[in-house]
């Protein structure tokens, strides 16, 4: 799996350099600025920090039996099958 993860990994990359070559990009004129490195930066660490809380909240949320409190409040409120509501 390692070995399939890396090749996918490997082929974003060579593909997003072509995508990259192709519009012209890293010409003279096309240069990042300091400005813009440090703006990429906080975008791409702010997107891990906001995925991994969502995440780690909704693990949490999984263990902590508020999910199947609400689960069971719904199934004992649904009909059973035949009822009419």
């Amino acid at each position: 799996m390692l070995v399939c993860l890396l090749a996918m990994l490997l082929a974003a990359g060579v593909g997003g350099i072509m995508a990259w070559n192709a519009v012209g990009g890293g010409g003279p004129n096309q240069g990042i600025s300091l400005h813009g490195f440090i703006a990429l930066g906080l975008g791409i660490i702010g997107s891990l920090v906001v995925g991994g809380g969502l995440m780690a909240l909704a693990f949490f949320s999984s263990r902590s039996g508020h999910d199947q409190a609400v689960h069971e409040e719904v199934a004992r409120r649904m009909p059973a099958d035949g009822e009419q509501l």
